[in-house]
């Protein structure tokens, strides 16, 4: 799950991709090689989110609404999300500004740079992909509990 990094002398990789809801809590995690493009990432993320358990009717196995940037803007992506109910709000390429989607992307970028705070996960140093996918994990869990200690202690 390495690639040569186009952006960084080719020099190899990972990428870090991550669903999280609009408080910044990690939903659902992967990783991939630096020279893949984002949007083979999409279908395995939104099935990869746990079901969430309500006080009111049924768990829900989807989210409602779906913020990407203008990596994911292709047809075949909209159709798939459509077909199972979610409503998504992407950017166009050459058409929005990225500014638009900047109300609700900071969020994402926000737990990415809480990601990035783990040292582990700033350099690779594992060799297998699911060594370091664990650690994504582990990072991923700290950050819910930190949220969560921080809810309670309010």
């Amino acid at each position: 799950m390495t690639g040569s990094n186009p952006t960084d002398r080719g020099k190899l990789g990972s990428k870090i991709h991550l669903i999280c809801d609009r408080n910044g809590l990690p939903l659902s995690l992967g990783i991939s090689g630096a020279n893949m493009h984002d949007s083979q990432d999409l279908e395995p993320l939104v099935r990869g989110v746990p079901p969430i358990r309500s006080r009111r009717g049924p768990r829900c196995r989807k989210p409602a609404k779906l913020h990407a940037d203008k990596g994911y803007d292709y047809d075949h992506l909209r159709r798939w999300l459509r077909e199972r109910g979610i409503r998504h709000r992407i950017a166009r390429k050459g058409v929005e500004s990225s500014q638009r989607l900047g109300r609700h992307r900071w969020v994402v970028e926000r737990t990415v740079s809480w990601l990035a705070g783990c040292r582990r996960l700033h350099r690779r140093y594992e060799r297998k992909a699911e060594h370091f996918l664990a650690f994504v994990g582990i990072a991923a869990t700290l950050i819910g509990y930190r949220r969560l200690n921080t809810l309670l202690m309010a």
